[in-house]
């Protein structure tokens, strides 16, 4: 077992520094990034992401983008998988421990235990630890919505991304798609450009309502740019170009979709980078929990010869959606019976995960996710049981997978863990 990080110590003394999880609001974060001297404006080519799903996605396609012209690129996301580390990316790679623990002691001693969320505080340190090591170009996702979320204290950030907005943080962010798109929109700014993917009509109207008000310059897909599967290929289009490359490295019919919104993103930075560079970007691109075969490690130790192994961290119904898609894609190309892993947080839509594998899905076992409210399984498995899909529970991922071995057949499975972040964190951790 890993011995705890003094970063991880830190971490939950800064926690208790404001009693709730979330508290949408910037006037504590504005405050101690003045006492840091506003290192937000320190940053070089913010390019700053909002949406519901594939913003991580997006941000790790145009940091791949970015390295293939040989520039640095510092990165700023959320949640992490295994270790915080992971959210504060210098170009070499996720802040080292020794780097972490710090930084996290110069913000808590410049914050003075003053009132200020876990997130708040840890987004003041990315920052500081950008504007102390720069880059040629900074990538920021936003946490939670847009308008009040931490990451929105750029005056001037170079380009805005909204990736698709769907349902998910109802609970924060209002009960429809209109209440939530504006709340995404929040991060545009005056005469700044603004790649907008694919909207449902509610949510577009939201976002131009936004941008007519505040001047922001919307690059809009299906209008202004897209992007499409031709024949194998990536065909990228926008009012200068008309792009023909390899499809993305991470897989999955959505993934041409967050591929197009980085590629919109990274022509109003980079206008005159070429289709070659372009090309190398896409062929490099790493997401790990994002549809992820994996390869080596005790669970795939046990499977059969031919058996496929993913993971996907979809939690929410969009994201299931998604998936659902990818793996009738994958059914279409190279049949297998499927068989799902499942673990739902419980603040998530647990019918909207569940039902896009109704008539796709073999069998599901429901598990709890280690360390993490959740779900009951057994909840989990009559819900999937309404939906048509045959059910039971196990102990953990390893009962799980040992379960669908044992009735899976003479036919290699298909086997895919889903359901939540946290979950897919679990197995990544047991497997590295």
């Amino acid at each position: 077992m890993e011995m705890t990080r003094e970063s991880d110590s830190i971490l939950q003394r800064l926690a208790q520094l404001h009693p709730r999880v979330i508290d949408l609001s910037l006037d504590r974060i504005r405050l101690l990034l003045d006492k840091m001297g506003r290192p937000q404006d320190r940053l070089n080519k913010v390019i700053h992401v909002a949406g519901t799903n594939g913003k991580g996605s997006t941000i790790a396609t145009l940091r791949a983008l970015v390295q293939a012209l040989g520039l640095s690129v510092n990165v700023y996301t959320s949640p992490h998988l295994v270790h915080f580390n992971e959210r504060i990316r210098l170009n070499s790679g996720p802040i080292d421990e020794h780097a972490l623990v710090g930084l996290l002691k110069d913000c808590e001693a410049l914050n003075d235990n003053a009132p200020i969320t876990q997130f708040e505080i840890t987004t003041a340190a990315a920052f500081l630890a950008f504007a102390r090591n720069p880059s040629d170009v900074t990538l920021i996702e936003v946490g939670l919505g847009g308008e009040f979320d931490a990451t929105n204290v750029f005056d001037q950030p170079t380009c805005c991304v909204i990736t698709p907005v769907d349902y998910d943080h109802m609970d924060y962010l209002g009960p429809d798609l209109s209440h939530i798109a504006a709340a995404k929109a929040g991060i545009l700014k005056s005469d700044v450009a603004a790649i907008i993917g694919p909207q449902e009509d509610e949510a577009l109207a939201r976002i131009e309502q936004t941008a007519r008000r505040i001047g922001a310059r919307l690059k809009i897909f299906g209008q202004d740019w897209s992007a499409r599967n031709e024949n194998g290929r990536l065909v990228y289009e926008d009012e200068d170009a008309l792009i023909d490359l390899n499809l993305p490295k991470l897989a999955g019919r959505h993934q041409i979709i967050n591929a197009g919104c980085a590629i919109a993103a990274f022509r109003q930075v980079f206008p005159d980078a070429d289709s070659k560079q372009l090309d190398t970007g896409l062929a490099k691109v790493e997401w790990p929990g994002r549809l992820q075969r994996l390869s080596r490690g005790p669970l795939v130790d046990l499977l059969p010869r031919g058996a496929e192994l993913w993971l996907d961290g979809a939690h929410n119904g969009a994201g299931a959606r998604a998936l659902a898609e990818a793996l009738a894609d994958m059914e279409e190309r190279s049949p297998r019976p499927l068989f799902l892993i499942a673990g739902i947080g419980s603040n998530k839509d647990s019918g909207e995960i569940l039902k896009p594998f109704s008539g796709l899905a073999r069998h599901l076992v429901a598990i709890p996710i280690p360390d993490h409210g959740c779900f009951d399984p057994a909840v989990l498995q009559s819900l999937a049981s309404g939906f048509g899909i045959s059910a039971t529970t196990g102990a953990d991922t390893a009962a799980a997978l040992a379960y669908i071995l044992a009735h899976s057949g003479q036919e290699p499975p298909r086997i895919v863990i889903l359901g939540s972040l946290y979950l897919a964190g679990s197995v990544i951790a047991w497997h590295s």
